[in-house]
């Protein structure tokens, strides 16, 4: 898929909002909302990583299980 990231078995979705010049996505398919956004592109792919990794340690601070995303084979 075109509109999507991937890092750490996580995928984020890629939009644009003209009016405001801004990238922006969210996590997509876990329950959690965990949204980030950027004005370019390399900015919006670190605010992703650092999306996850911020998911994945707050996840690990609480002593939760942090949800996966889908199966890779699933998107193809």
């Amino acid at each position: 898929m075109k509109n999507l990231m991937e890092y750490k078995d996580y995928y984020g979705s890629v939009n644009y909002d003209d009016e405001q010049k801004l990238f922006y996505g969210k996590i997509e398919f876990i329950r959690n909302l965990i949204s980030y956004e950027g004005d370019d592109k390399e900015n919006l792919r670190k605010s992703f990583e650092e999306a996850v990794d911020d998911y994945l340690e707050l996840c690990h601070s609480k002593g939760l299980e942090p949800e996966t995303s889908l199966n890779k084979s699933l998107l193809s």
